[in-house]
């Protein structure tokens, strides 16, 4: 399951990318760049890098990529198995149903 949400945060962050990061390019991170890392961090339990990319934008800033990530992932999933963005969330959370 995490990876699903890996995989889209990256999809998400490399749509959003104007330009190719060249190595040890010292460009400015977008805000969901910063989400899509700070989220992949904490699913794989790396606190450090989680750390790192909550450096790059300011808290409301990732606070809004993270609620961002997550609406698209849970919409991905719900229409991928065919129950409504509800259903899935409360799922994902190991809350009972409505």
């Amino acid at each position: 399951m995490w990876g699903r949400f890996r995989r889209a945060g990256g999809k998400v962050a490399d749509a959003l990318r104007t330009e190719p990061r060249a190595e040890g390019e010292n460009r400015p991170h977008n805000l969901f760049e910063a989400a899509a890392a700070y989220v992949t961090a904490s699913a794989e339990n790396d606190p450090e890098r989680a750390d790192e990319a909550a450096g790059w934008v300011s808290p409301e800033a990732l606070s809004f990529g993270v609620n961002e990530l997550a609406c698209r992932a849970v919409i991905a999933l719900a229409r991928e198995r065919g129950r409504s963005p509800e259903a899935v969330a409360r799922e994902l959370l190991g809350l009972p149903g409505a």
